[in-house]
């Protein structure tokens, strides 16, 4: 299952995914280090379908975990070359220009 909030801001619609077993946690791989922050990432429940649709609509979208970056790869959001692996979980953004 996967999470999903959108936010309104001053530059756009902004879309947070994550898987939800990855919601609060942290992971870590050398400088880097991705905390999936509830009070980001935390939001309703979610199936591919409704992670693609929020996606097409946003500006900005960030995505943590296998099944999240998956649906954005699949979607043609996110290119696999631009997918990070932080400590065994997968993380990418997506800016519409």
């Amino acid at each position: 299952m996967m999470l999903l909030a959108e936010r309104q801001t001053p530059e756009g619609v902004l879309v947070s995914v994550c898987d939800a077993e990855a919601l609060g946690e942290t992971f870590e791989n050398g400088e880097v280090s991705l905390t999936v922050d509830p009070d980001f990432y935390d939001g309703d429940p979610a199936d591919a379908e409704t992670v693609a649709d929020a996606l097409a609509r946003c500006t900005t979208a960030n995505l943590v975990g296998t099944e999240a970056v998956a649906v954005a790869v699949d979607a043609g959001f996110v290119d696999e070359a631009n997918v990070l692996d932080i400590d065994g979980t997968r993380h990418a953004q997506y800016l519409q220009l």
